[in-house]
């Protein structure tokens, strides 16, 4: 993909570390701090270039029938930009990977797996955690980090509506329900994810090698365990794109 004159101009002392193509000549490219949108010329407009910083405080996500909307909350307001619905999943992946990084929440080399959207819960599966976001944003400041380090155990409890997965972090188990339409996606991602992290080529491997004796007795329900609603919609993984 050739990257228009207009962004190599703006780019500064950074690089692009990648970039989206959004049909036509317009396309979104992402170093480490910002996100730089590109638009060709129009009948209507001129070519131009838009920067996003990734110093955001919240990043929401609206998804129209053909359009998703992504908006930056900063200190001193917001800011936006839309894109074709069909490349919601990769500029969203890639704009979390900047607004995480920018945040210190991952490393500046530590890449994303998957990003995934149930109701109010957000998931984001990286090569050497789990971030865990609660509330209608995709992201903000309130979020949980599960290091893959320590990690103890991992297993799945299917339901009829919902697989729950339990991820026990220093032997204190951490449970996420995910729909079960979605759930093997989920399953499968943190398990790679997992097993490459650990050295391992399967789930029994995983438990045997990370695992810790526990204790007889049932573990009372987290209080911030996520139960399912309506409207539950994947942002990454399978699913349908909005049209």
């Amino acid at each position: 993909m050739e990257i228009p004159s207009l962004v190599r101009n703006r780019l500064g002392d950074e690089d692009i570390e990648t970039a989206v193509s959004l049909g036509d000549e317009d396309v979104v490219c992402f170093t480490q701090s910002r996100t730089l949108l590109y638009r060709g010329e129009g009948l209507l407009s001129d070519e131009g270039v838009e920067v996003f910083s990734h110093d955001v405080e919240t990043l929401e996500v609206s998804e129209g029938r053909r359009k998703t909307k992504f908006v930056l909350g900063y200190v001193d307001g917001t800011d936006s930009f839309t894109v074709p619905g069909k490349r919601r999943e990769a500029v969203l992946e890639r704009l979390l990977d900047g607004i995480l990084t920018t945040a210190g929440v991952i490393e500046p080399t530590e890449s994303i797996a998957g990003v995934f959207r149930f109701s109010e819960l957000s998931l984001v599966v990286t090569e050497a955690r789990l971030v865990k976001h609660v509330g209608t944003p995709v992201w903000d400041e309130d979020f949980e980090v599960y290091p893959f380090a320590d990690v103890t155990g991992l297993s799945f409890e299917e339901g009829s509506v919902a697989t729950q997965v339990v991820l026990a972090v220093g032997g204190r188990p951490e449970r996420i329900k995910a729909p079960n339409d979605e759930a093997r996606m989920v399953r499968e991602t943190l398990q790679e994810a997992l097993f490459a992290y650990h050295d391992v080529g399967s789930l029994e491997e995983l438990n045997a090698s990370v695992g810790e004796e526990e204790e007889d007795g049932d573990d009372p329900p987290d209080e911030d365990d996520i139960g399912l609603s309506e409207g539950i919609s994947p942002l990454v993984g399978e699913g349908s794109d909005a049209g």
